[in-house]
């Protein structure tokens, strides 16, 4: 998803997250941590980047992996989006079941939702939060995990 995000946003957005690494991020990005660009050439304002746990490096705690929806809900907020979109942080290549993925994210956002940290500056919250995902089997486990959730 990373390689399409840059390839989609143009070389600006690859030079901003060198200046950030630069400046703001010596070490890089945490994992579970998020910070936001520009967009750039994408038909979007931002675009908030976050690590996602990797399972082959023995980043198995779910705590880790709730911190990268949570940690871009609340950039997403401090920004005054009102809508925004997530790939399956770490199902893939870093090994995380998609199901797995599903369940933390929508407890994520959902817990964000009726949480107290929505900023003043988004104090409506948000319009759209959305999962846009790379395959139909993604795309199927996560409306299983959708409408197996409470509240669906």
């Amino acid at each position: 998803m990373d390689g399409a995000i840059h390839r989609a946003a143009g070389s600006e957005l690859l030079e901003a997250c060198r200046e950030l690494r630069r400046t703001e991020l010596p070490e890089g990005l945490p994992v579970g941590a998020a910070v936001a660009t520009p967009a750039f050439r994408l038909p979007a304002h931002w675009v908030i980047h976050t690590v996602g746990p990797n399972r082959h490096a023995g980043q198995t705690d779910p705590a880790l992996l709730a911190s990268c929806f949570r940690e871009s809900l609340k950039v997403a907020a401090g920004l005054g989006a009102r809508s925004l979109a997530f790939p399956a942080i770490s199902a893939g290549i870093y090994g995380w079941d998609s199901r797995q993925v599903a369940e933390v994210a929508f407890d994520a956002v959902g817990s964000f939702s009726s949480s107290s940290s929505v900023s003043a500056a988004s104090e409506r919250g948000f319009e759209l939060v959305e999962f846009v995902l790379f395959s139909e089997e993604t795309t199927a486990v996560f409306r299983a995990a959708l409408d197996s959730s409470p509240g669906a």
